[in-house]
């Protein structure tokens, strides 16, 4: 079981392929506020839903200096899928092997429908420019979390 991040720790680094199979770093961003989500798997309902909210909340979050990554355990090629069918805008990038999953403490045990299983924990880490974790979400719901994020951080 991976620890929950804290706000003042020192978000992971991670270097992981987008759906075009580029590398994308967390040290890319420096300077500017990253919203990290991390969602169990493209094409599925919940995640869709939340990538959509996301992608239409791209621009107000982009005004108010934030970018946004969604991380998920899919290869490059499922989430170039899921981009291309859902025309969505945020960079999504692919974390098979669970390494930035498990540090940033969103892959563990959860509860789903009542049972106890291993999987990805729906979460969201804001790190600030200096790359230190400004807020860390666990458990979160599909739905409605951007709003929530938007209202928390006062944009």
């Amino acid at each position: 079981m991976s620890e929950r991040l804290q706000p003042g720790d020192t978000a992971p680094a991670f270097t992981l392929p987008d759906a075009d199979g580029k590398d994308v770093s967390l040290a890319d961003y420096r300077g500017r506020k990253v919203i990290v989500y991390f969602y169990p798997a493209a094409l599925t309902p919940g995640c869709t839903k939340q990538a959509c909210d996301f992608t239409d909340n791209l621009d107000v979050l982009a005004d108010a200096g934030y970018d946004v990554i969604g991380v998920s355990p899919d290869k490059p090629e499922k989430l170039a899928k899921f981009r291309e069918k859902e025309d969505l805008k945020v960079t999504l990038v692919g974390d098979p092997e669970k390494e930035t999953l498990t540090a940033y403490g969103a892959f563990g045990e959860k509860k789903l429908y009542g049972k106890t299983v291993t999987g990805v924990i729906r979460s969201t880490v804001v790190v600030d420019e200096e790359g230190k974790v400004e807020r860390a979400l666990y458990n979160v719901k599909a739905t409605g979390h951007v709003a929530k994020i938007i209202k928390d951080l006062g944009i």
